[in-house]
């Protein structure tokens, strides 16, 4: 019999938890009907459920208990959390009337990244399966992500739901509901097609920063205080700025390597897969 490892299973399931703590509470909601406070508490479940899917792989890690089974279920937990668990949310905060264009395209748009979500899992684990005992390609994966991650992805849909929902938009830029809904369609599907594209995005494990330690200590404190101060006050806008800004870096880079050409050593890591 196969040994099971408790701890990063444990993790996984709570993160899954998260997920489908949002999926069930936001159906007991009206469409359209979803406040900001419901918005609100829904996007920090699923920001729990990021942070459990980062923490379960590296305890896993550090443990050497990385099992197949703990590599099925964090794919499944995630398909479920960031795969669907966004799209319900975008479409119970909208209020279309059923049966109307914009309400199916809404749907299109919600559909086409849970989809798109769970075949960028599926490329991802047979990638993996690929690379086993070929130790370069493992090291190239851990560089950075062929495709949008979907925990990204889907930090980046709910980031933009709960900005457009936000009291401070709400007031300064007060947008109708076809606006919105048009905004956040093109969003789902843009996302969408970037996770499953052969785009590259950073890892956050090859990220050093050559400084002193005394400066290193200071710029993380000063960091580490304009975003709590954003988290308290301007969450939504924090968060946006976070999310998008990763997907944005990776946008520059990609686009500079398609620049520079493939007989450029610019940005080498960054040159787009070729199609299997």
């Amino acid at each position: 019999m196969r040994k099971i490892h408790l701890i990063p299973n444990m993790i996984t399931a709570f993160g899954l938890a998260c997920g489908l703590f949002v999926i069930f509470k936001l159906n007991m909601v009206e469409p359209g009907f979803s406040t900001y406070e419901v918005l609100y508490s829904s996007v920090v479940l699923l920001l729990l459920a990021a942070f459990a899917d980062l923490l379960d792989g590296a305890i896993a890690r550090i443990m050497n208990a990385e099992s197949e089974f703990g590599f099925m279920f964090d794919s499944l937990a995630d398909a479920i959390s960031f795969g669907v668990a966004p799209s319900i949310l975008m479409l119970k905060n909208l209020s279309l009337e059923q049966g109307s264009g914009l309400s199916f395209f809404a749907v299109i748009g919600a559909m086409l990244f849970s989809l798109c979500g769970v075949l960028r899992l599926v490329r991802f684990n047979v990638k993996v399966s690929e690379a086993k005992g070929k130790t370069h390609i493992l090291a190239d994966q851990k560089k950075h992500f062929t495709g949008l991650p979907i925990p990204a992805a889907a930090l980046a849909a709910v980031s933009l739901n709960l900005l457009l929902e936000s009291p401070f938009v709400m007031i300064h830029y007060p947008t109708s509901p076809e606006a919105k809904a048009i905004i956040l369609t093109i969003a789902m599907v843009v996302l969408g097609f970037f996770m499953i594209s052969r785009w590259k995005f950073p890892s956050l494990k090859v990220l050093h920063f050559r400084l002193p330690s005394f400066h290193l200590v200071l710029l993380t404190v000063i960091l580490a205080l304009f975003i709590l101060y954003g988290i308290f006050y301007f969450f939504s806008v924090i968060l946006m700025v976070i999310t998008w800004g990763y997907i944005v870096l990776g946008w520059i880079l990609s686009i500079i390597r398609l620049i520079a050409g493939k007989k450029s050593k610019t940005l080498e890591d960054f040159e787009p897969d070729l199609e299997d």
